[in-house]
């Protein structure tokens, strides 16, 4: 961004609802309280995954990683036949192995933009999320999903692997043995199954994803922000270790709280029964 649109995103008109920020072509972020819409916006591509979207993506979640005020961030997508179908395979067929070698920082930056955003993150998948769209999804926390989602990492179907993060996000969610089936298959499983095995947590009715993915957000962004974050990533650095040491990571975390203005908020208001005002810090 430059130094003008910093000052413009850092205004605190952000928080109204309805008020927006674009990032490049093809992401949108719009606000409404303190949750962000994060928003795929290359309809006419059904989001492909360019180099410039890519670029975009990791700018947008730059900014709102340094944005205290954003609670959640909602993953979404504006065209209404695909939430994402992954990498632009007609901009890969163009570019040569120099030229793919080069794009790859850019396109790992997205993916881990995500996935490092430090609020808790939602993603909203209605129709095809296939791909590296289908990592997008897996790199927030939870997944809501409409009758219509269709997900799936068919990479080895077309020479490559799953990798914008599911090789690795996926068993930590199904399990290796799942996933496994599901990378060596390339699949593409349907909104039911795909709520039975796990590969999404809520299901919405037809064309309902976004808003219960919207809703879901706002009632997160009531509680703590501090503690938001600090959950956030007790759960993502405790994964995969041994629970002494899991344990430890949690107490690293609750030093954090504990000693805050929202824990001193929080407890107030629920001794005087009132609605907190989180300071945030």
């Amino acid at each position: 961004m430059s130094e003008s649109e910093q000052r413009s995103y850092g205004s605190e008109d952000r928080f109204a609802p309805g008020s927006e920020r674009r990032f490049g072509e093809h992401v949108l972020v719009r606000f409404d309280g303190r949750v962000a819409e994060l928003v795929l916006d290359r309809p006419g591509a059904m989001n492909a995954v360019s180099t410039a979207l890519a670029r975009s993506l990791a700018g947008a979640c730059a900014a709102l990683a340094a944005d205290p005020g954003v609670r959640v961030t909602v993953l979404t997508s504006s065209n209404d036949r695909a939430f994402c179908v992954g990498a632009d395979l007609k901009e890969r067929n163009s570019l040569t192995d120099a030229e793919l070698a080069r794009q790859r920082p850019t396109a790992r930056a997205a993916y881990t933009g995500v996935l490092e955003l430090p609020m808790p993150t939602v993603a909203a998948v209605h129709g095809y999320a296939l791909g590296g769209g289908y990592e997008l999804a897996l790199s927030c926390d939870l997944i809501v999903a409409d009758e219509t989602a269709v997900v799936g990492l068919p990479e080895v179907s077309v020479g490559v692997i799953p990798a914008g993060g599911g090789t690795q996000l996926l068993p930590r969610r199904v399990g290796a043995a799942r996933a496994a089936e599901l990378v060596f298959t390339a699949r593409r499983v349907a909104a039911a199954e795909a709520r039975e095995l796990g590969l999404v947590d809520l299901l919405a009715d037809g064309g309902g994803a976004r808003a219960e993915a919207l809703a879901l957000a706002a009632r997160i962004a009531g509680n703590s922000p501090v503690g938001l974050r600090a959950a956030k990533k007790a759960l993502r650095l405790g994964q995969g270790l041994d629970l002494r040491a899991g344990l430890e990571v949690e107490d690293a975390a609750w030093r954090v709280v504990a000693f805050s203005g929202d824990r001193v908020e929080g407890v107030a208001a629920f001794n005087e029964k009132r609605k907190p005002q989180w300071p945030g810090e």
